[in-house]
């Protein structure tokens, strides 16, 4: 492990042999937080994006020659196909990288909220793409049945596939408040699945959110390093414009935490996750344009410099403190 934390790219390198960049891709479809099954203004954070501001459908539109060769939705929308999305995104990226190994990610929405059929379709004709090395989907745990698992576990015999859930916290009033949807049951209960079929996991976890105290972020790391999870992506709490959050937090209802406080919480995280577990993320990408708070996050280079440097002075070193 380099110092400090156990990175994707060290991840990637020591497993596959190369970086890897990854390909923000859009299915189409949409979330039950959205759609009126649970709820129909989404979590409370979420941007009208569904936290996808950078997919592949969000980045380059809908123009009528890749709409040409798509695909119909679930919602019976038309959405770029995925191999002219593939390759839209990797002429977006092809100044920083043209290595010719991609991860292709699922990032929008909830992308397991669909029929099992469709769900082939689109996955097939991701991993199946010769520069595609890893499928990656974000989803919801509420979200992951056993059809879906099967249909997963077929894709996993292909090549790696990765599930992303969506978690942000395991304390109830939070979880209520984010109006995040399910009990922490249904993620053991998709956990459990997801892991008895040989899939990994990557867990989602948000700090700073309102009410939640130091001991409690540390509380939803500790369960999240037990869960059997392989991986997790520490977001900072952004507050964005049009959320319901941002209502909130314009008047006054909560403040977010400062870049000191952040740093301290996140070095005692670090030190209490299982030292083979991969960080994906560390604070987050706020699309700079809906961006209100905390403004210090917006200059990524900047954060992640501080970051190294806190945790050199601290001699943080993930897994020190796990048991």
């Amino acid at each position: 492990m380099k110092p400090y934390y156990y990175s994707l790219s060290e991840y990637l390198k020591e497993t596959y042999g190369c970086k890897m960049y990854k390909l923000s891709l859009s299915g189409g479809m949409t979330c039950p937080n959205r759609d009126g099954r649970i709820d129909t203004r989404g979590c409370i954070f979420c941007s009208a994006g569904g936290s996808g501001d950078f997919s592949g459908e969000a980045l380059i539109g809908n123009s009528a020659s890749l709409l040409a060769g798509g695909i119909v939705t679930p919602q019976h929308t038309k959405i770029p196909g995925i191999a002219a999305q593939i390759e839209a995104e990797k002429a977006l990226i092809s100044r920083k990288y043209n290595g010719g190994q991609y991860i292709a990610y699922f990032q929008s929405y909830t992308n397991t909220y669909a029929p099992a059929d469709y769900l082939r379709q689109i996955f097939t004709e991701a991993i199946r793409h010769d520069d595609v090395r890893i499928l990656s989907i974000a989803t919801r745990p509420d979200c992951i049945t056993p059809a879906i698992v099967t249909l997963l576990s077929e894709l996993n015999a292909i090549k790696p596939v990765w599930v992303e859930l969506g978690l942000q916290t395991i304390h109830e009033s939070s979880a209520r408040y984010i109006r995040r949807g399910y009990s922490l049951s249904v993620f053991d209960d998709a956990m459990k699945m997801l892991s008895d079929a040989g899939i990994e996991t990557i867990v989602h976890m948000i700090l700073g959110l309102p009410s939640e105290s130091q001991e409690m972020m540390l509380q939803t790391a500790d369960y999240i390093g037990h869960s059997g999870a392989s991986g997790i992506k520490l977001q900072l709490l952004h507050i964005l414009s049009g959320t319901d959050l941002a209502r909130d937090y314009e008047e006054k209802l909560f403040t977010v935490m400062t870049e000191d406080e952040y740093l301290d919480c996140l070095g005692k995280i670090l030190e209490i996750l299982p030292p083979d577990m991969v960080i994906h993320r560390l604070t987050g990408d706020g699309a700079k344009k809906l961006l209100k708070a905390p403004l210090w996050s917006a200059n990524k280079k900047q954060v992640m410099n501080r970051m190294n440097r806190y945790f050199k002075e601290n001699n943080i070193c993930q897994g020190r403190l796990y048991q």
